[in-house]
């Protein structure tokens, strides 16, 4: 499976952003909101797994 721009922009808009956590000036990505969401999880496991299905992962 290769993504396509729109699941990865599926995946973008699942991850939660938090401006100025834990301080001024930073941007906090929460990825906790991914893994609630069951479609961007499945996907998001499915692009790991087509990814480095050759390289040589055990």
């Amino acid at each position: 499976m290769t993504a396509t721009a729109q699941q990865l922009e599926y995946l973008k808009n699942s991850i939660k952003s938090i401006q100025d956590y834990p301080k001024p000036g930073i941007l906090f990505r929460d990825v906790t909101s991914l893994l609630e969401d069951p479609k961007a999880y499945a996907l998001s496991i499915d692009l790991l797994v087509e990814r480095y299905k050759n390289a040589g992962i055990t």
